[in-house]
C-alpha cells in the first residue's frame, strides 16, 4: 500500500516533476478534451489531486479548475499457456479554467 503524501510534498518541485508520467492519448481522451476542455494524464499510483493540480500548473503554466482521478485495473493477458496481468495504473482528468490550453505539439 502506498503511503499518504503530506502537504509539504505538494510544494516539493522534485516530487511534482515525477507525478505526471505521460498524456493519455486515446479516442476517448480526445473527445473529452474537445467537449469539456479537460486533459487526461497517466500519473504515479500514489499521486493526490492537489499534487496533480500543482504539477500541471508548474509544468505547463496553466490554471487548473479541478482534477478527477480514476484507478484503472490492469487487463488479464495470456500468451499460450502462460497467463498474467498488466499493472494497475492511475489516470487523472484535469479540467482547465476557461481560456486555458495545453499544446503538446508546440516546441519550447
Amino acid at each position: 500500500m502506498n503511503a499518504p503524501v503530506s502537504k509539504a510534498a505538494v510544494r516539493n518541485p522534485q516530487r511534482l516533476m515525477q507525478v505526471l508520467l505521460a498524456p493519455q492519448v486515446s479516442e476517448k481522451s480526445t473527445y473529452v478534451a474537445e467537449k469539456n476542455e479537460q486533459v487526461v494524464f497517466r500519473v504515479v499510483g500514489n499521486a493526490t489531486k492537489p499534487e496533480i493540480k500543482a504539477a500541471v500548473e508548474l509544468l505547463f503554466k496553466v490554471e487548473v479548475e479541478s482534477v478527477q482521478v480514476a484507478n484503472v485495473k490492469g487487463k488479464q493477458k495470456r500468451f499460450g499457456k502462460l497467463s498474467g496481468r498488466r499493472k494497475d495504473w492511475k489516470k487523472a482528468y484535469v479540467c482547465l479554467k476557461p481560456g486555458q490550453e495545453i499544446n503538446f505539439h508546440a516546441a519550447e
